[in-house]
């Protein structure tokens, strides 16, 4: 038994404060049965005053969104000379800005889609890029705000220049890379198995495929070519030391094979703070590798440090 006393950050205050808080209730429980002690912290703009006080051993970082996974959290962590979780400051930072992290991934040889940036406002009545091509916020996740434009569509997304509008004005316009979806994890310098996602129901894997019951189905190991596997997790371990994340990450894909077996593989993203909810991938793909969710987060835990 380990008795360390882990501080779980989970719920917070951005728009994925439910994942948040499935996600660290399911580690906080888990990790009880790993025989830590477990303090819930329920993440609100006095956090940093919690943990001075409270002083654990180790933070298990299970926020997701902006605060938790774009190096606010891990700053205060590193102040308060707290061991952490997940990747550090400037790794969480990077990955959480999609226009940053591609360009990063690029300059280290993965294969991105051809994109741009701009205010959301420039929209005219001009499409910024021949269709289809999808419009994603730069700093947000878990598909919060995507927007797919179809060929077919006469004039750019109105959604995005609206009033209702709550993403931030800066955003990502990048090519639509058709064919399947694929995930992989990196666990310390390693890749787990590859994962095919397929959205029930959804064009593509939103907000409800990825948390709602039956929202999507995960086929792992992946149906692909020995080749196009390998390099899926090859890839995978290349961004996670690119963009320099520590503990777990996991790497999104899109793989259009329509005209060839050998197909176009595109990274999309790598998330620094993957989701730990029972519908969750990394930790799926981690059963797969033969570890149990208590063992996974024992893992994860026992890895923490400062100056990540």
């Amino acid at each position: 038994m380990s008795g360390k006393h882990v501080a779980v950050l989970l719920g917070g205050f951005s728009s994925e404060r439910p994942v948040s808080l499935s996600s660290g209730t399911a580690c906080a429980d888990a990790l009880e049965a790993e025989g830590y002690r477990v303090t819930r912290i329920d993440v609100d703009r006095n956090v940093a005053s919690v943990l001075a006080d409270l002083r654990p051993d180790v933070a298990f970082n299970a926020l997701h969104g902006p605060f938790g996974e774009d190096g606010t959290i891990q700053g205060i962590l590193e102040y308060l000379q707290i061991p952490y979780t997940h990747s550090g400051v400037l790794a969480s930072a990077l990955a959480m800005d999609k226009a940053q992290a591609k360009l990063v991934a690029s300059a280290a040889g993965i294969p991105v889609a051809e994109a741009r940036v701009m205010d959301r406002h420039d929209f005219g009545s001009d499409h910024p890029m021949k269709p289809p091509y999808v419009v994603k916020p730069v700093r947000e996740g878990s598909s919060f705000g995507v927007v797919m434009v179809k060929e077919d569509q006469s004039h750019p997304p109105q959604i995005v220049t609206s009033n209702e509008w709550r993403y931030g004005d800066q955003v990502m316009v990048e090519r639509y890379v058709y064919g399947r979806e694929f995930t992989c994890g990196v666990m310390g310098d390693t890749a787990l198995g590859v994962t095919e996602v397929i959205p029930q129901g959804h064009a593509f894997y939103d907000y409800d495929s990825k948390y709602v019951k039956g929202g999507s189905k995960h086929v792992i190991p992946a149906d692909l070519l020995p080749n196009i596997y390998q390099k899926i997790q090859t890839l995978s371990v290349m961004a996670h030391q690119a963009i320099g994340c520590r503990g777990v990450s996991r790497s999104d894909f899109r793989f259009d094979d329509r005209f060839s077996a050998e197909g176009e593989l595109i990274w999309l993203e790598v998330n620094t703070q993957p989701g730990m909810t029972p519908t969750s991938l990394v930790p799926e793909m981690a059963v797969h590798a033969g570890h149990t969710f208590g063992e996974f987060l024992k893992w994860i835990v026992e890895d923490a440090s400062c100056l990540r």
